[in-house]
């Protein structure tokens, strides 16, 4: 049983941990934001070495993958911590208000779930690859699926602030529960 000290503290918890998630989502979007400025400025040289110095440079396209990588998987984090990610809402918005907390609670399982198994085999990909270089760059083969890796562990985590705010009455989300 919960004392009523202890209910007085889930404020102070949940304001630390939208705190802390925020932040890291923070973080999650300077990293996708850079890369992707960087990912402009390197195809800006693939363009400017292959049209006007007739010298194609061979890094580009495994630079660019690993960019991609790290704009795919930070920024699908971020969508599922902010609520943007893709939903279809049209049968949650038609259905009863106790209905929807259902919907919304096997969304955020789901979610989590799907991340833990992106973390679990990203990283089992991830430490299977590190021992073999990519070609032309240098750089640990592991790389490739580092962000698959790190994004499954921010999902299942930001699944799981979104599953603790819900279970305490506590689910800001606006098209969650109204």
């Amino acid at each position: 049983m919960i004392e009523s000290s202890q209910l007085r503290d889930f404020p102070n918890f949940i304001a630390r941990m939208n705190t802390l998630l925020d932040a890291i989502a923070a973080v999650c979007k300077l990293l996708t934001g850079v890369s992707l400025v960087v990912l402009t400025v390197i195809f800006g040289w693939l363009v400017f070495g292959r049209y006007i110095l007739n010298s194609t440079p061979t890094w580009v396209e495994q630079a660019a993958l690993l960019l991609v990588m790290t704009i795919t998987f930070l920024g699908a984090a971020v969508g599922i911590h902010e609520n943007t990610h893709l939903s279809v809402n049209v049968l949650r918005d038609v259905v009863r208000r106790r209905t929807r907390f259902a919907f919304v609670l096997v969304t955020d399982l789901l979610l989590g779930a799907f991340g833990m198994m992106m973390l679990w085999y990203g990283l089992q990909l991830t430490l299977f690859k590190w021992g073999s270089m990519i070609p032309l760059i240098q750089l640990p083969e592991g790389l490739r699926s580092l962000p698959l890796t790190i994004g499954g562990g921010l999902i299942l985590l930001f699944s799981l602030g979104h599953l603790v705010r819900l279970s305490l009455g506590r689910d800001m989300r606006c098209d969650t529960i109204q």
